[in-house]
């Protein structure tokens, strides 16, 4: 049948006990991956999160300003909404690249050590 699921393998038959998880979760790599994680990402949630209120604010407040018109058609409030979108993938590609050289190599030697027995 195309539903079942395929046969365990080797590795899910051998999880890391409970035991192992929590040594794990308590050790100098671990709390240095988590480090490296949270000083990225919160900084920039941070910063993004005061970049979007400070859009939001002057879109209800500043409203002369936010109409400004910077040439044709295409005034503040436009310029500062695309930026928006901008800023957003801008902070995925970031974060991407960061993960891969310091967050991701830190995670694949946890969990191999974790797999293997080690």
């Amino acid at each position: 049948m195309a539903t079942d699921a395929p046969p365990p393998s080797k590795a899910s038959s051998t999880l890391p006990s409970t035991e192992a998880f929590v040594e794990v979760h308590e050790s100098a790599e671990f709390g240095e991956l988590r480090r490296s994680y949270r000083s990225f990402a919160f900084p920039l949630t941070v910063a993004f999160i005061a970049w979007y209120l400070l859009y939001v604010l002057l879109s209800n407040y500043a409203g002369g300003f936010m109409g400004t018109k910077l040439f044709g058609n295409i005034n503040v409030a436009f310029v500062f909404g695309i930026a928006q979108f901008v800023t957003t993938f801008l902070i995925a590609w970031w974060y991407s690249r960061h993960a891969a050289a310091k967050l991701d190599p830190k995670a694949e030697a946890i969990k191999s050590r974790m797999e293997g027995g080690a």
